[in-house]
């Protein structure tokens, strides 16, 4: 019966909330993709994706289906080396959150040193899963 009681507190009292931490994650994990994309480590920068089928990539005109798709998109155009990659900067203009485990990131990027040059806008939403907070949906448009 005890055990009942404290579940029942905690479903009324102990939810998790949208909070400053969470705002510094998303950012953080932003942070590393970039840092990943400038060290030439495309599984690094793939990492702040969700390692699912459901992962949606647009860009380009173009829809793309899951992790490992969109994996092979970037090794195709980008090589998956510092060469190949260039430098990426992204700046995450504002967060939205979405319920308690789920925000909208709209930014900015500009990829330069490049072949494959060029910048715009981003919307990525973001989910919170055990492994931490991960992309599940990128929308990527060029100037």
């Amino acid at each position: 019966m005890k055990a009942v009681a404290i579940i029942a507190l905690c479903l009324l009292g102990c939810t998790r909330r949208f909070d400053p931490a969470d705002r510094h994650a998303l950012q953080a994990l932003i942070d590393n993709q970039q840092d990943a994309w400038n060290r030439g480590d495309l599984a690094g920068y793939m990492d702040g994706y969700a390692r699912t089928a459901e992962l949606v990539f647009t860009s380009g005109n173009r829809i793309r289906r899951g992790w490992d798709e969109t994996m092979a998109a970037y090794q195709k155009r980008y090589g998956g080396n510092r060469a190949g990659m260039g430098h990426l900067a992204m700046d995450v203009v504002e967060v939205q959150p979405v319920g308690r485990d789920g925000a909208v990131l709209l930014g900015r990027w500009r990829l330069t040193e490049t072949p494959q040059a060029g910048g715009g806008v981003f919307s990525v939403v973001a989910e919170r899963r055990p492994e931490g907070w991960r992309i599940v949906h990128d929308h990527t448009s060029s100037e």
